[in-house]
């Protein structure tokens, strides 16, 4: 009972509220609250900048789910197939994950700095200061660094799922395939390609939830800038909120958030659990 009145006051009550603030002109500060309808949402859908986060939010989405599952099936198949080190490389692997992502996002702003960072200067000490980028205040080049920080970071979380996934296929199927001729790609194709398809379903669902909701890179790294060039959803919501003292406004931006998230999960479970195969 303790814990549901904890959970029910500041999980239950604060998300069932949000409905009711959406439809307010409230600062987040004052007591002075008024209804102004569908006037927020309205705002929303005329606006510029909330289309540029949406386009922004679903680059990311996409971009993260492919290239942090392809990288941790990699990572997972390389760790599986090694005889020594295994338990090292996994550590390695799996060792950006437990890095704060505040802490991560200011490594990776050093790193991409264009005058002190890492890349400059070993770009100039090879005497092709000529292809120095200015990852961070190129509006071109700041989503693509905030893509590597982020699948850097993420893709060993995943590694360990798709891990666990490979070391539950038997190996008497391999064996068996190997016997009848079958090369390593056709293997990884017809076998343990499908048998993954339970990993693959949590783990594309919980990298699609991670990018929709992204937000300590940016904030560290850009600042949702240059100019609105990495501004997502998640973002919006807090420059809109605490920045502005909008948060009616932001409350109806979150519930949007929260809609898109909700249909996007379901339509992913709906249409990876058609590939899991029972064993």
């Amino acid at each position: 009972m303790p814990s549901f009145i904890l959970y029910t006051l500041f999980v239950i009550y604060p998300t069932l509220n949000s409905f009711n603030l959406s439809f307010t002109n409230w600062d987040g500060v004052s007591g002075d609250i008024h209804y102004i309808g569908l006037d927020n949402f309205k705002e929303m859908f005329a606006s510029e900048r909330f289309y540029n986060a949406l386009k922004n939010t679903l680059i990311l989405s996409v971009t993260l789910v492919l290239l942090e599952n392809i990288v941790a099936l990699l990572l997972a198949m390389l760790v599986d197939q090694v005889r020594w080190l295994k338990s090292i490389l996994r550590s390695i692997f799996y060792f950006p994950v437990l890095l704060s992502g505040i802490v991560m996002g200011f490594v990776w702003a050093i790193i991409f700095n264009y005058n002190f960072g890492v890349i400059s200067q070993l770009l100039d000490r090879m005497g092709m200061g000529a292809l120095k980028i200015d990852w961070l205040g190129n509006p071109s080049y700041a989503l693509l660094a905030i893509i590597i920080t982020t699948v850097w970071k993420g893709s060993g979380y995943y590694m360990i799922i798709y891990l666990a996934g490979l070391q539950g296929i038997p190996p008497e199927l391999h064996e068996a395939a190997a016997i009848d001729g079958a090369g390593r790609w056709k293997q990884f194709r017809h076998i343990t390609f499908p048998l993954l398809a339970g990993a693959m379903t949590v783990s594309v669902m919980l990298s699609m939830i991670g990018a929709l909701k992204i937000f300590d890179q940016i904030a560290v790294m850009t600042d949702g800038g240059p100019g609105f060039a990495t501004e997502t959803l998640t973002y919006i919501v807090y420059k809109v909120g605490f920045g502005e003292l909008r948060q009616g406004y932001g409350t109806a931006l979150s519930l949007v958030l929260f809609l898109l998230i909700l249909i996007v999960s379901l339509i992913q479970v709906k249409l990876l659990r058609k590939r899991e195969v029972q064993m």
